[in-house]
């Protein structure tokens, strides 16, 4: 139990650089991954590098040689328990990622340079359209066609000035650096971290409404650049100019590069902070312009269109957390001896977040969205490494697209490690609006989920 606790708070103090990391910030590492007492609940959709690195260590990859292999599977159930457009329907999908990263500087003494590549196998169905779900309560299925291989990722990283500006270039995940509610909060006074700010599965955490179809993301990513620079420890700015053709209903992670006048432009702006040494919190806010002529449903045109968005979280408990010099003397990085409370408390904590977005678009499916939710962390004893949750996004429906005004959601879940990198995830959601069918009734729907991170 006592290793347990101390694997967990090692994680919670930003020792796990194999997935949900800062990717401003950080950089792939080919050293042992501790798992972290959170996981985000589709890592597929929030992490630049893949897994825990496992698989490369049961290949026998040489740690020098600066090569990280790892992957995420995930597979889920979903019965369709009452109401929507197929009440009584299940569903079920896949996704697996396998991605090797390579850091030149440990191999060839490039400094700050690294390389990454993915490769993505997708089979599934429509689990949100049986539901009627707009903004999706399911975020593994996304656009047809629900089978799918394609390369996810391949992209070269660059950082300067001591990780001060770091410049990604390739084809990559814009909402991993951008509008992710879901990333760890990870103040760089490396005091306490929020592993994973929410486990939710749907999709509005990992690609706000408002931006829904037109962010870059899983399962489509798209090519282009974006700079990272990290004024001072605390705070960060971020740009990214990307491939736009998402927003024509493009399958841009189907295909290469399509540079052909549709672009999507984006800024954010952030911080982090403790409060009384023990609560973290993190507040972003961002501003997209995507260029070029979009058509929507009765021939409606539109040339160009933009939105912003805000989002933040804050830890709102915790137990009692204690740094203790290990030499009986003032407390440095790297010894310290930590203590929860005794032998028998395991670190708990309960944070919050929310977001807000809005746009003038005309031919995308939603124009402003708002939500919230909350995740507790080891609440359940003997069950460290578990979180719980609840979450709620609501949106306002493009009445140029649906008749209903709005989608409510609901969702609530629980979190359950297994063993190393494998979780079990059972989640619960209400739509009492469902939104892609005005005559339908408010959905109840179960979903089971397992991850494997290796």
């Amino acid at each position: 139990m006592k290793n347990l606790l101390i694997a967990a708070t090692l994680s919670v103090v930003g020792l796990s650089p194999g997935w949900g990391e800062d990717p401003a910030v950080s950089k792939p590492d080919s050293a042992p991954t501790v798992i972290p007492s959170a996981i985000s609940g589709n890592p597929a959709a929030v992490n630049s590098v893949a897994g825990t690195g496992q698989l490369g260590r049961w290949l026998h990859l040489p740690k020098a040689a600066g090569l990280r292999l790892g992957g995420v599977w995930l597979a889920d159930t979903n019965g369709l328990l009452s109401g929507g457009s197929q009440p009584g329907k299940w569903s079920f999908n896949s996704a697996l990622i396998v991605g090797m990263d390579l850091d030149a500087e440990q191999l060839v003494g490039w400094t700050g340079a690294s390389f990454g590549i993915q490769f993505l196998q997708f089979n599934g169905e429509n689990t949100n359209g049986q539901a009627g779900s707009v903004q999706g309560y399911n975020s593994l299925p996304g656009s047809e066609p629900l089978n799918r291989s394609e390369l996810y990722q391949l992209w070269y990283r660059q950082s300067l000035f001591d990780e001060r500006v770091v410049v990604r270039i390739g084809k990559q995940l814009p909402n991993v650096d951008f509008n992710n509610v879901v990333r760890p909060v990870s103040t760089r006074e490396k005091k306490l971290v929020i592993p994973s700010v929410t486990g939710l599965l749907f999709t509005p955490v990992f690609v706000q409404p408002t931006l829904l179809g037109a962010l870059g993301g899983y399962y489509n990513s798209v090519s282009g650049v974006s700079v990272a620079i990290a004024p001072t420890t605390n705070s960060y700015l971020r740009y990214g100019f990307y491939d736009g053709n998402v927003a024509r209903g493009v399958q841009t992670g189907m295909i290469g590069p399509q540079f052909n006048g549709y672009y999507f432009n984006i800024w954010e702006a952030g911080m982090d902070w403790v409060i009384a040494d023990k609560y973290p919190g993190s507040f972003g806010a961002g501003l997209w312009y995507q260029t070029g002529a979009l058509q929507g449903p009765n021939d409606i045109l539109e040339n160009g269109t933009g939105g912003f968005y805000l989002f933040g979280s804050q830890r709102i408990w915790s137990n009692e957390v204690k740094m203790l010099p290990s030499d009986g003397g003032r407390a440095s990085e790297g010894k310290c001896k930590i203590v929860i409370g005794s032998d028998s408390q395991q670190n708990s904590s309960i944070s919050a977040f929310l977001q807000f977005g809005a746009n003038n678009s005309e031919t995308l499916p939603m124009n402003q969205s708002f939500g919230l939710g909350l995740t507790g962390f080891g609440l359940v004893p003997n069950r460290p490494s578990d979180s719980i949750g609840m979450g709620m996004s609501w949106a306002w429906l493009n009445p140029n697209v649906f008749d209903r005004s709005s989608e409510l959601m609901f969702q609530g879940y629980y979190q359950a490690h297994i063993y190393g990198g494998a979780y079990l995830q059972p989640a619960l959601s209400y739509i009492p609006t469902p939104g892609a069918n005005a005559s339908v009734e408010g959905a109840w729907a179960a979903t089971f989920r397992v991850v494997l991170l290796f």
